[in-house]
């Protein structure tokens, strides 16, 4: 299995903000706005060319493009459009914020941020977090979750500095053994599954280092670690823990079947659409749409197409998924 990560979108060479500040402005500026030109430019950049863009449209005009964009902007096409417009960041700092106030938490999308990520990544996320809300993102997970599964998230959060100083480190194989043996003896080896020293493992390593285990885990158990999970431990833990398994192999199929759940079924899931597509443009979407297209046959833009998005909404997520 191939970790190669390609994104869709990598930015323009030939990059000068002050002018697509202008464009952006003439765009939307006088009668009826001109969302092809916010298409073309917008879905082409960078995230770091965005936000110098950004910088010199507050220069040059004295206004936030962001409030800009939404007073000219509506439905999906906007949150398309302002999620390219914040830091990647802070973009799924605003998502996982949303997914636990209000009525009930949506564990998915939870998982989806949290369980699928680098721990430089989880990092950057958890700095971003308390800079936005004036509290810490573990903190507000543990009031909005509960047991097993709240205490995987809450150890991803608290070790992601950590983790991200191992990820540097690369694989340590004697510790991957020692590892493996534990999850073992936390298994098959009991009555009842130790459901701690999984998450704790699982939380604490890097992907690379959680492949050595699982290889090694194999070779112990003489089954692999998802069968391990999907037999002894149940519910919204199950799907964390599977999601970091599935991603230790490949992130990029992961999130295919992630794309294909929400445009599956009775309405199109359009925020898990949007902030994957957006989310991965510049890490691996790529990669992702050819996974799509080996698991179900179909490409990712021809699904798009033949959605039920329309208009503006689809010809940005298109731009995004193949660029001009």
């Amino acid at each position: 299995m191939s970790h190669h990560r390609e994104p869709t979108v990598v930015g323009v060479a030939n990059f000068n903000a002050a002018e697509d500040a202008a464009t952006l402005r003439g765009a939307m500026k006088g009668f009826g706005t001109d969302e092809q030109t916010i298409i073309d430019i917008l879905c082409s950049r960078s995230n770091a060319q965005r936000q110098a863009i950004a910088q010199a449209f507050t220069h040059e005009y004295g206004r936030d493009i962001i409030e800009d964009l939404k007073s000219e902007l509506g439905g999906h096409f906007e949150d398309v459009i302002v999620a390219l417009m914040r830091p990647p960041a802070e973009y799924l700092c605003k998502e996982l914020h949303n997914c636990m106030e209000g009525m009930g938490t949506d564990e998915n999308t939870l998982v989806e941020i949290l369980c699928t990520r680098t721990k430089k990544e989880i990092a950057e996320i958890v700095d971003a977090y308390e800079r936005l809300y004036n509290r810490p993102l573990a903190e507000h997970m543990c009031s909005e979750t509960s047991g097993d599964f709240r205490r995987l998230l809450t150890l991803i959060v608290t070790s992601a500095h950590q983790g991200a100083r191992d990820e540097e480190a690369g694989v340590d194989l004697a510790r991957a053994q020692a590892s493996a043996q534990e999850l073992f003896d936390a298994g098959e080896a009991k009555w009842g599954t130790d459901e701690e020293i999984f998450n704790k493992i699982l939380a604490h390593e890097s992907f690379a280092q959680l492949r050595a285990i699982f290889e090694a885990y194999k070779d112990i158990a003489g089954r692999t670690i998802e069968q391990a999970i999907k037999a002894e431990i149940g519910g919204e833990l199950k799907d964390a823990l599977s999601a970091i398994v599935e991603c230790t192999q490949s992130a990029p199929a992961w999130f295919a079947t992630r794309l294909r759940a929400a445009m599956q079924g009775l309405g199109t899931d359009d925020r898990t659409l949007v902030r994957i597509l957006v989310s991965r443009s510049e890490i691996d979407l790529a990669t992702i749409a050819r996974e799509y297209e080996r698991l179900y046959d179909k490409t990712l833009e021809s699904e798009i197409r033949q959605g039920e998005t329309s208009g503006d909404y689809k010809r940005a997520l298109v731009a995004l998924i193949s660029p001009a």
